[in-house]
């Protein structure tokens, strides 16, 4: 039996090499082989007969390169390759830092729009700007249909120490400004915001799990107790994993001592493993919440799977992907790597949440557009569950496998206000687009505010912000139809103010804006206040 030490990390060693949802363990495995098996010969005999009699003259690395992810597609939809260069932006979101220049940016228009500039990064130490149009790249000029977000991201991003020149177009002036950047580390940060929802609650919103998300996620925690919070709501919608370490770690602050976190049971022994508890959390008097959607996966599942099964909280909204195996990551010679599944995770009850992916990578592909089309992100009564697959929780709820988490309340998609004139604004981007001009032109004044809540006084009336954004989706080709955003009001409104927030703020104001109107926020306060979610929870909801 294992237990979470969060202070000595000695578990930490075993449960990187064997239960690496994201892999981080690098070996030589495949370089050490000694290619002298019947595959091998095989192999190398074709690709020898290709490069010497084929007709045409092929690069054999070309073809090996396109060959391995095909070899692959024929196990499971999470063994997958990466070439040198797809690792290493694969590896930077989760490391939690990057090299490049610390600017959001925007394309509006086929142009480079900087939302928002690191303080204390390398552009903001030159004097580049929010608000400032990036219209040259190296004295290339780099505007129009070729830009898009990895064009920008392979041009911005790059080696620590290494220098871009930008060409930069200003709102003050009509000439083009200059800027040599030095790129350095930027963080990544996986916690997007936490506040106080009310005197007694506190929300962390967890976007995935990073090398660094458990010290960012403890210090969401310790800020929002000292500043009242007893109970909390953790959102993992749209969290789609990481690593396995972080989230056994983030569980651990809220579960009593010896109990069980996950297994791991894999084809080879030694891919087999069990962390417990240590009893050393920091959290584990405090109600607690989790919020999940279709959209939260793996180490979400993990997290949530050991909350429910331990009847520690409430899991609230939809059912989660389904996804329940574990990835271990095989360096190859040349800096490439596959991440092969060496084994399945299990939640304590002994559920394997793993969803069907026997009929091929395409039906798995589709199973969450079919859940659209079934009607389960509108209706209980429309979830799947396997009752072929039940389990029990320590307190004898009865939990299922085989297919995700599915929530203790379940919260249907809201579909209020969703319109076909909120679909075409929404597609076309003119959201985002418009909150850009917005702040654009406001922007002496909004730098005045102090944060988001003297901004939202600050604002105009609701009826003015609303026609000036009908006036300006009307000149990008969207027509005004009243009938229709009367109906999207509200919607369009909270969207706006979140995010001409967000371009003002950061993430820390577009959350609390956006979530005023969130229903599974509001379910997940209601049960708060009922007290359904103190431990150890023994109903059934």
């Amino acid at each position: 039996m294992k237990s979470v030490n969060k202070s000595s990390y000695i578990w930490l060693p075993l449960a990187i090499a064997v239960s690496v949802v994201v892999g981080i363990f690098v070996g030589n495995r495949f370089s050490n082989q000694k290619t002298t098996s019947e595959y091998d010969r095989k192999l190398n005999t074709i690709l020898n007969l290709i490069a010497s009699d084929y007709v045409d003259t092929v690069n054999i690395n070309d073809l090996v390169e396109l060959s391995i992810p095909q070899i692959l597609s024929n196990l499971d939809p999470h063994t997958v390759y990466f070439s040198a260069k797809d690792l290493k932006a694969a590896d930077e979101e989760l490391n939690g830092s990057f090299s490049g220049i610390g600017i959001s940016f925007q394309i509006m228009n086929d142009t480079v729009g900087v939302v928002e500039v690191l303080p204390g990064g390398p552009s903001e130490k030159v004097g580049i700007q929010a608000g400032d149009r990036i219209v040259s790249i190296n004295d290339t000029t780099f505007v129009g249909a070729s830009v898009n977000i990895n064009s920008v991201s392979s041009k911005l991003r790059g080696v620590k120490g290494s220098k871009v020149k930008l060409g930069i177009k200003r709102s003050n002036t009509s000439k083009v400004l200059s800027f040599v950047v030095t790129r350095d580390d930027i963080s990544v940060k996986s916690v997007d915001t936490y506040y106080l929802i009310d005197k007694t609650t506190g929300y962390v919103k967890v976007n995935q799990f990073g090398r660094n998300t458990y010290d960012e996620f403890i210090n969401a925690l310790s800020s929002l107790k000292q500043e009242g919070a007893k109970r909390y709501i953790i959102d993992l919608r749209g969290n789609g994993g990481g690593y396995m370490e972080m989230a056994i770690l983030m569980v651990n602050e809220f579960l009593p001592e010896n109990q069980l976190i996950v297994y791991t049971k894999g084809r080879d022994k030694k891919d087999d493993s069990q962390v417990w508890s240590d009893g050393n959390g920091s959290f584990q008097d405090a109600e607690l919440v989790v919020l999940i959607d279709e959209y939260s996966a793996s180490a979400s599942e993990i997290f949530s799977g050991a909350i429910q099964d331990n009847d520690r909280g409430l899991i609230v909204g939809c059912r989660s992907f389904g996804k329940g195996l574990v990835q271990k990551q095989f360096m190859l010679p040349d800096s490439s790597a596959i991440r092969m599944t060496i084994a399945r995770y299990y939640t304590p009850s002994g559920r394997c949440i793993q969803k069907d992916y026997k009929k091929g990578e395409e039906a798995y592909e589709a199973e969450l557009l079919n859940r659209y089309n079934n009607g389960e992100l509108y209706s209980k009564d429309s979830i799947k569950i396997d009752k072929s697959q039940i389990y029990k929780t320590t307190q004898g709820r009865t939990v299922y496998g085989g297919g995700g988490i599915v929530p203790d309340i379940f919260v249907p998609k809201d579909t209020t206000g969703i319109t076909s004139y909120y679909i075409k604004v929404l597609n076309a981007g003119l959201f985002q687009q418009f909150a850009f001009k917005y702040v654009d032109i406001n922007r002496a004044a909004l730098k005045k505010m102090k944060d988001y809540k003297q901004f939202l006084r600050m604002l105009p009336p609701d009826e003015e912000l609303l026609n000036d954004f009908v006036q300006y989706a009307s000149q990008k080709d969207v027509p005004a139809r009243w009938y229709y955003i009367n109906q999207s009001r509200d919607l369009i409104l909270s969207e706006l103010k979140a995010l001409i927030a967000r371009d003002v703020f950061g993430n820390s104001a577009f959350y609390p804006i956006l979530n005023r109107n969130d229903k599974t926020i509001f379910a997940a306060l209601k049960a708060l206040n009922r007290h359904d979610a103190a431990f150890p929870i023994r109903n059934s909801f």
